[in-house]
């Protein structure tokens, strides 16, 4: 078990994210045409809108809750005087919230992507195979809500903290200790995020690092209507 904890949480982490860089560097140099969404707005919208504009608010609210909640240390929660037991409530709050708002869109788009015929047509196999894993991903989430609904000290929360922190500071070792006790919910849940970085340089996922600035500087088009 030991072996198997080191692999997954110690080893597993830098070798997804090694595959993310490398492979999203070569990419972008060699096959920047692939570098797109390749959007299905023209075949449908109406789903497409709903769907992606809770499924972006919801998994932007996540990102941003996990980045600061994992790698932030806590002698800076302690500092403003927020504890840990507060911290995990807030935790539990905003991640339930902005985890059903991205529950609810991620549905419509899968719904969508699977049983809209002409949609369907058009999907690659991967298109397909990152919905439904960032789906499992997301309800491994809301599941690990309902689990430390048993353990509101926080606990738990520090251990992850400081697996992450151990990770981005190379100390693999106090990482790979510290989250060997924690549910299995929370195991599974690390290890599905750390696989979703190592498929991202080959799905449509890259388009998230293409944020097209320039449209807010470029000049108007202009549009006349056909008399």
């Amino acid at each position: 078990m030991n072996q198997l904890n080191m692999f997954a949480f110690g080893i597993y982490p830098y070798l997804a994210m090694a595959v993310m860089f490398i492979a999203t560097w070569i990419r972008y140099d060699r096959e920047q045409y692939t570098w797109k969404t390749s959007s299905s707005q023209l075949l449908e919208k109406k789903q497409l809108r709903t769907g992606s504009i809770l499924f972006h608010v919801g998994i932007l609210g996540i990102f941003f809750g996990h980045f600061f909640g994992l790698l932030m240390p806590k002698e800076v929660w302690y500092f403003f005087g927020v504890t840990t037991s507060m911290k995990q409530l807030v935790a539990m709050g905003a991640g339930g919230l902005f985890g059903v708002i991205c529950f609810v869109g991620l549905t419509i788009l899968i719904q969508r992507r699977l049983f809209n015929p002409r949609i369907r047509a058009t999907s690659k196999p991967m298109d397909i195979v990152i919905l439904l894993l960032i789906y499992a991903q997301l309800i491994l989430g809301l599941l690990s809500i309902i689990v430390s609904t048993g353990h509101l000290d926080g606990a738990e929360m520090v251990r992850l903290m400081t697996w992450a922190q151990g990770i981005m500071t190379f100390n693999v070792a106090v990482a790979v200790d510290a989250i060997s006790e924690v549910h299995w919910i929370f195991k599974l849940h690390v290890v599905l995020g750390m696989t979703l970085f190592l498929l991202f340089p080959f799905t449509r996922l890259v388009h998230m690092l293409s944020v097209p600035l320039q449209y807010i500087t470029r000049q108007h088009q202009v549009v006349r209507q056909r008399r």
